[in-house]
């Protein structure tokens, strides 16, 4: 419908951004986006516009906003180099399904193929769209006014239904200003009303349920579509009913509080004895809103992580596409998970032999219970140990003993992830926040900032290495500027740990380019990454004993102001776990506890 005074593209943006109640936008500046600055310029006492010092911040802050509040927001750079610097974070939300909205300027669409300042146009005239066309669900690009009301609704829509995902919305430099002639879509009349919560078919659901059963020893395995999907209440409830242990890969660690005692923790190469063990013996197992992935599957062979087959395995997903991607199944069943979830219960609560198979499990669970503790037995020592610079099973137990419950820890990508998984202990879905699907370093460093904006009054604790933080120290700026309280712990190792463990392992110590050495002594070099802070006004403290770990992260909560701690672990060790990992060519690694366990 037309309009006496029509509103520009840019205002049509900010304006419906407004209108689903977007409480933030984080970008940095450039020539090809300033008309859309513009347009936020008017609505900052209802959408606060953050400004970052490096384009992926905006990206890794936007993620972590939405796993912490469940709801999307937007980020926002300029033509060429500025938007370019967006496929990194686009990547790690598609891969791990988080939605956000990428606006990305280009050049004015008069000059389209002239090889204006900052175009890509070799291939393509404006043709940033096929930078980011393999690491988002959509890009939109509207080259009229008139066709930004229906680009931007269309965009939130695709970001939001069926398996979520980040959207660009590339707008050229001109039509930020052109007249759109229509109003802004209002969100309740066009995405407000659609749910993309589809259930299973009932005969589906019914097989599932006659699955789960007979089986004798059944387990569930969640990954991130449980933890983000707001299902964790409904598998608790069913877990409990019919006496089934939760296990969990790396991305849904959490959706069943780690203390519960059907919970088993992580299914990994470095998992835990007692989840591997669990799965890899499991008659059925029940597979919700996870993908089966390499380090999850300990690279697929059998006997480590699963059995599948003879394992029956059930395997519920949003996403069809990954079903049977890597086992075959015995029951496949697109769904919502939450929905699914409450389906089958309905089914279960139906029958009248529930009681009696849930009893039948105390064998099972009796079982279980002895490789929970003969894993709590192995790994005990670790949590005395005292040495100096600190040893990292001592360092991730501290951690965990000094977070509030309701605390919310980003972990970076690096070898301290792997050690946070295995021996931390997160309560509910958003107590351990990582990435797990193309996992890139700063992705904690600044991802840190969107979980304290989502949740303002919890402590939010960044865990990252010493080079993800080198390579996204700007983030202290930003915190300072902006007064966000968050506390990052460098785990100071002063290598590229995880990469040297490899060159260590499977090359025969064979390092090159992962230490960080000083160029005359030799001796291990990093900035000093505590006075890094205070240079930026972030108070920044050095510890390098496990005694004192876990007080200063309590004296940076409780400071609530931007902190650090620069913390001296060792990198001479690498967790291992009940299961393994293969680089083909270059061999296997060896289960750190237990063995292969065949399944006939």
């Amino acid at each position: 419908m037309s309009v006496q005074n029509p509103m520009n593209g840019g205002e049509i943006i900010a304006d419906y951004l407004v209108r689903e109640k977007v409480p933030y936008i984080f970008g940095l500046c450039g020539h090809g986006i300033i008309s859309f600055m513009d347009a936020l310029y008017d609505r900052q006492d209802v959408l606060k516009t953050i400004s970052v010092h490096h384009e992926s911040v905006a990206g890794f802050m936007a993620d972590v906003y939405y796993r912490v509040s469940g709801k999307p927001t937007a980020t926002f750079t300029s033509c060429g180099p500025g938007s370019a610097n967006l496929p990194i974070c686009l990547a790690n939300a598609y891969f791990d399904s988080v939605p956000f909205l990428a606006v990305t300027g280009n050049v004015p669409t008069s000059q389209f193929n002239r090889g204006a300042f900052q175009e890509t146009y070799r291939q393509h005239q404006a043709d940033f769209p096929s930078t980011v066309r393999a690491y988002c669900k959509h890009v939109f690009q509207p080259t009229r006014g008139e066709m930004v009301p229906l680009a931007i609704r269309q965009a939130w829509k695709t970001m939001m239904t069926g398996r979520p995902g980040p959207v660009v919305l590339d707008v050229p430099f001109d039509v930020f200003k052109e007249a759109a002639n229509e109003d802004t879509p209002k969100p309740e009349e066009w995405n407000a009303n659609i749910s993309s919560r589809c259930g299973a078919d009932p005969e589906g659901v019914q097989k599932a349920v006659d699955m789960l059963l007979a089986a004798e020893r059944p387990v569930i395995i969640v990954g991130q579509g449980v933890r983000y999907g707001g299902a964790a209440d409904d598998l608790l409830q069913l877990a409990e009913l019919l006496n089934i242990p939760v296990a969990a890969s790396a991305s849904g660690l959490g959706a069943i509080n780690l203390e519960h005692p059907l919970a088993l923790g992580l299914v990994a190469r470095n998992g835990h004895y007692q989840a591997n063990h669990a799965t890899r013996q499991a008659d059925v197992l029940l597979a919700l809103g996870m993908r089966f992935d390499d380090r999850t599957s300990s690279s697929w062979i059998p006997g480590y992580s699963f059995n599948i087959p003879p394992t029956k395995l059930i395997h519920v997903d949003i996403d069809p596409n990954e079903i049977a991607r890597n086992y075959p199944v015995a029951l496949g069943l697109m769904a919502d998970v939450r929905t699914f979830l409450r389906q089958i219960l309905i089914e279960v609560k139906s029958r009248r032999d529930t009681e009696a198979r849930a009893e039948s499990r105390r064998a099972w669970l009796a079982a279980i219970d002895g490789y929970r503790k003969q894993w709590d037995a192995f790994v005990a020592p670790g949590f005395l140990d005292d040495s100096s610079p600190i040893m990292p099973q001592r360092a991730a137990y501290e951690i965990d003993r000094a977070l509030p419950e309701d605390a919310i820890l980003v972990s970076d990508i690096g070898i301290h992830h792997n050690w946070l998984l295995q021996y931390c202990k997160p309560k509910r879905p958003d107590s351990l926040i990582g990435s797990m699907g193309f996992g890139p370093m700063g992705f904690g460093v600044a991802g840190v900032l969107g979980a304290k904006l989502a949740a303002p009054h919890r402590p939010c604790v960044s865990v990252c290495g010493d080079g993800a933080f080198f390579m996204h120290a700007s983030v202290l700026g930003t915190a300072a500027e902006y007064e966000i309280p968050v506390v990052w712990v460098v785990w100071n190792n002063y290598a590229y740990g995880s990469i040297r463990g490899l060159q260590r392992g499977y090359l025969g110590g064979r390092e090159i380019a992962t230490d960080f050495k000083h160029p005359k002594t030799g001796l291990p070099y990093n900035p000093d990454f505590a006075a890094m802070a205070r240079s930026a006004g972030v108070e920044g403290v050095s510890v390098d004993r496990a005694a004192d770990l876990g007080d200063a992260i309590r004296a940076g909560i409780a400071t609530n102001r931007p902190y650090l701690i620069d913390a001296n672990i060792n990198g001479d060790f690498n967790p291992g776990g009940a299961g393994v990992w293969e680089l083909p060519g270059l061999g296997r690694s060896k289960p750190m506890f237990g063995g292969r366990h065949e399944l006939v």
